[in-house]
């Protein structure tokens, strides 16, 4: 896996793309440390179990009482 720093890969985003759907694994880091990995696409089964297990967490995820999302977009921005 090759590693390229945040900056870089702002910049050369479009040609990591071309990259990652060739079969390459790109690394990103931010300050030496990996942050992202760019990573080929898998195929359509896999990407749709991913989506039914993001379906079911939303399923099974209750409300917060008392608690709206603006109060937590404003707790999040202190």
């Amino acid at each position: 896996m090759q590693m390229i720093g945040l900056v870089n890969a702002k910049r050369r985003l479009p040609d990591l793309v071309k990259r990652a759907s060739g079969g390459e694994s790109i690394g990103i880091t931010r300050r030496g440390k990996l942050v992202a990995i760019l990573v080929p696409p898998r195929s359509d089964i896999v990407l749709a179990q991913v989506f039914a297990d993001i379906e079911e967490i939303r399923k099974r995820a209750r409300p917060l009482k008392g608690i709206t999302i603006k109060d937590l977009v404003e707790e999040g921005r202190r």
